[in-house]
């Protein structure tokens, strides 16, 4: 596990945390995770499982996701282009669930989408920027431009 985690990163990296359990409950946490790096955050549900919301980039904004219930398949992408990115760049895939408690960080540059592995699962997202100064970073792909949503049957 990370001491303190830079959002500097080039590429996608998950912040691992961890879950302790006692007659009382769980205790979940990240403690290498940089919270003075964001100026906001919110929730995502989606209606049913298996729902896909992608893809949302940014060249300035970063972002990092973690499961509060349920799980998830998060998917990020280099961005070689704000308007027609190349669709080869290298698809980053993590499944992250409410346990362990781990954080997905997602640098600028990258679009990102996620679909809902089980029912009701509740995704918490942080940013780094405003609202406003986000929606001026703003850049919108058809769901299936890079398509990594097929499960693999193991």
């Amino acid at each position: 596990m990370a001491e303190h985690l830079s959002l500097a990163a080039s590429k996608p990296v998950v912040v691992r945390g961890g879950r302790s359990v006692d007659d009382r409950g769980s205790l979940g946490y990240i403690n290498g995770f940089p919270l003075n790096d964001f100026k906001r955050f919110y929730t995502v549900q989606n209606h049913q499982q298996g729902f896909i919301r992608a893809w949302h980039g940014h060249l300035i904004e970063r972002k990092a996701i973690t499961v509060l219930r349920g799980t998830a398949l998060i998917c990020a992408v280099r961005m070689t282009d704000k308007t027609r990115p190349s669709q080869q760049e290298e698809v980053h895939r993590f499944v992250l669930s409410e346990s362990p408690t781990d954080a997905l960080v997602i640098p600028a540059g990258y679009a990102n989408g996620f679909m809902t592995l089980t029912a009701n699962a509740l995704l918490l997202i942080f940013s780094t920027t405003s609202l406003e100064e986000s929606l001026n970073d703003d850049f919108r792909f058809p769901f299936d431009y890079w398509n990594p949503w097929t499960i693999t049957p193991r």
